[in-house]
């Protein structure tokens, strides 16, 4: 594709990188790991052997280096999909496209992507403390639904079967779902319970919390849990994977999101002091993701 695209579109800083995530194609290593936290980023760092980039802009803080002999990219999004739409874009063209003339490769790059996060369970059986691997996600978002992709028959299916049963009507944004990548699954999240995952547009009211205004959706929690596929339940709730996924599966690059469960919606439970265990999870990902 030799398409020159506008300056107003495809942005760029004055030192030549993406403009928001500070990465070229050469910085990008082909295996990227995606944090919400900015903060968390230093502590992937502190695991590399050798570091080559850094940069930083706003709350994307970008690390590429070597851990355990292998070339990562590590980059914070912050929260929600609305950031995850300007990341994935964003290491997309750092890629793949030529930033000094805009215009696409003619070799394409397949990145590896792995979100490392945090989530609340929606089953009272998954502990918080325990890691969760997200074999499907269904976007609450509405994100991919501004984007011309191509839906599978699955997609279609489980489409159809989350909005019968969740009830979904006009004031909501329509539900998309999206698989992971069966080879980060099964070379990063083997031993991880698999689950589907709800991506949620926010906090509060989208995720079913009531502080003063009171959610739209009655027992939306309720109807998610209850929600089976394939022998799976949908059981945490986070507000990035379904971007993620989407976009990984449009653009041809593999995406897995692994999480620490933080918070369980019906026992009420909530640990804020949980450095170790994601610690513990982050290095887990380091060791496997560099064998696969």
């Amino acid at each position: 594709m030799g398409t020159n695209i506008r300056e107003s579109e495809l942005v760029l800083s004055p030192q030549g990188s993406l403009y928001h995530i500070g990465l070229t194609g050469d910085t990008l290593a082909d295996d990227v790991i995606l944090v919400g936290d900015p903060g968390r980023v230093a502590m992937l760092r502190e695991m590399f052997d050798s570091v080559e980039h850094e940069s930083s802009n706003r709350e994307m803080n970008a690390v590429t280096g070597i851990c355990h002999g292998h070339r990562f990219t590590v980059l914070s999004t912050g929260m929600g999909c609305d950031n995850i739409d300007i990341v994935m874009t964003e290491l997309d063209a750092a890629a793949n496209f030529d930033l000094a003339t805009r215009t696409q490769n003619t070799e394409l790059r397949h990145l590896r992507i792995v979100r490392i996060g945090t989530c609340g369970s929606l089953q009272p059986n998954v502990q918080c403390g325990s890691f969760v691997a997200s074999r499907y996600v269904v976007g609450l978002d509405g994100l991919m639904n501004y984007y011309d992709c191509e839906e599978s028959h699955f997609e279609q299916t489980m489409n159809d079967a989350i909005i019968d049963h969740l009830g979904i009507d006009v004031p909501f944004a329509k539900p998309y779902s999206v698989c992971c990548s069966k080879v980060l699954m099964d070379g990063i999240g083997y031993d991880m319970q698999q689950v589907i995952t709800a991506t949620a547009p926010g906090f509060y009211g989208p995720q079913g919390r009531r502080v003063r205004i009171a959610p739209k959706l009655a027992g939306l929690n309720e109807r998610l849990s209850s929600f089976e596929w394939e022998g799976l339940r949908l059981t945490n709730l986070e507000m990035e994977t379904s971007a993620i996924y989407g976009f990984a599966k449009a653009m041809g690059h593999e995406a897995l999101t692994v999480c620490l469960v933080v918070a369980n919606r019906p026992t009420g439970r909530f640990i804020n002091a949980y450095h170790n265990e994601m610690r513990s999870l982050v290095a887990t990902v380091l060791e496997r993701f560099a064998k696969i």
